[in-house]
């Protein structure tokens, strides 16, 4: 009986394959259409990751414009796109013409997928830089990211969040431009808790109903970094409908090791300098002595759930003590009551927010209380 599996045919071996380039290659991944699996864009994922990639993946059902708007918020070297739905003389572009819009004319955009021979010199002549087929090689793959990578210099686009982006990654570089006069926004806040709390769900929750209430936030959004290959899978946007959001949300997702966060206070000034005043950052998955978030924020949402612990766990978790509230996500699941009796024994009059982030359950009180 055949096994179904989810290896490549020829596997790649993990290691850094991109320590010579100017930074690491950002490239995002995207499903445009309504193709309704991800299967093959994961492993792909995965194997850029591997390679040393810095790999932002933007989800199912995307559009044009929300690929667009991914791409020049993360400041990407390359969109890597697919589609299914024998749509790509429509879609394709549709996303080069939004990627000008969004001012960045400049993106370069990899097709792949099921591409009739026909329409590929099509694709090519409309701005696509290359085309990848079923069975295209995966270091062939890799080797196409490599190639669009070129060093961090001045955008030549005037569009004020294009550059944002760019400052960004040179703040991240530890190069922030001179010219910028770093402004802190009014109110920064941090999300912090374990693996698998709901944070990054939590946090697209609370971005839908401040762009409800006329409100624009900024979200810096950090996942951890292989201390072997140097890559990264950078996941927590998709969690975020921008066909909903559009431009009222500036999401960037980096990546860093361990807790070293010694770029953030350039990386919030650069944005409160470009007129945002509400900033939420986002910490990769924490341990219990995981704190350092605290020094940078003006208030921290420590986020856990149910089962992550007895009493004794509760008392020695360092984490919690840097709480100025908690939230209990998914307070739907078995164990939530056990979880606030627990919590009000160390909170100290510290607030308690239980929410389901999935239903929308309690994100109205945690915005307000975070953004008082």
């Amino acid at each position: 009986m055949p096994v179904p599996t989810t290896d490549p045919t020829t596997a790649l071996e993990k290691k850094d394959r991109c320590a010579d380039l100017p930074h690491r290659p950002r490239v995002l991944l995207g499903k445009m259409g309504l193709d309704g699996h991800d299967r093959g864009v994961k492993l792909i994922a995965r194997i850029m990751r591997d390679s040393g990639i810095h790999v932002i993946y933007s989800g199912l059902w995307q559009t044009p414009r929300s690929l667009a708007i991914s791409a020049r918020d993360e400041d990407a070297d390359c969109i890597a796109c697919s589609m299914m739905s024998n749509s790509h003389l429509v879609l394709v572009p549709r996303l080069l013409e939004q990627c000008t819009l969004v001012g960045r004319p400049d993106m370069i955009v990899n097709v792949g997928g099921i591409i009739p021979q026909e329409d590929v010199q099509t694709l090519l002549d409309s701005g696509v830089r290359r085309i990848y087929h079923t069975g295209a090689g995966l270091e062939e793959i890799v080797g196409s990211v490599r190639d669009s990578v070129t060093p961090y210099a001045p955008l030549k686009s005037a569009h004020t969040t294009a550059q944002l982006a760019r400052h960004i990654s040179l703040a991240h570089a530890g190069r922030t431009p001179s010219n910028i006069s770093l402004r802190r926004p009014a109110q920064v806040v941090g999300i912090t808790g374990s693996p698998g709390a709901g944070k990054s769900t939590l946090v697209a929750s609370m971005l839908g109903e401040a762009v409800r209430r006329g409100s624009r936030v900024a979200v810096v959004a950090f996942d951890p970094m292989s201390p072997i290959t140097g890559g990264a899978l950078l996941g927590d946007r998709l969690r975020v409908d921008f066909n909903a959001v559009d431009e009222n949300v500036f999401y960037r997702s980096l990546a860093i090791v361990g807790e070293d966060y010694a770029t953030l206070p350039d990386i919030i000034g650069v944005i409160g300098a470009a007129g945002y005043d509400k900033l939420i950052v986002e910490t990769v998955g924490a341990g219990q002595n995981d704190v350092a978030i605290r020094k940078f924020v003006d208030r921290t949402a420590v986020v856990v759930v149910p089962g992550m612990g007895d009493s004794v766990q509760m008392d020695k978790a360092g984490i919690l003590e840097i709480a100025d509230l908690f939230v209990v996500n998914k307070a739907d699941h078995a164990g939530e009551a056990k979880l606030v009796r627990e919590l009000l024994d160390i909170a100290g009059g510290r607030r308690i927010i239980e929410t389901i982030a999935t239903q929308g359950k309690g994100v109205v009180e945690l915005l307000e209380a975070l953004f008082p």
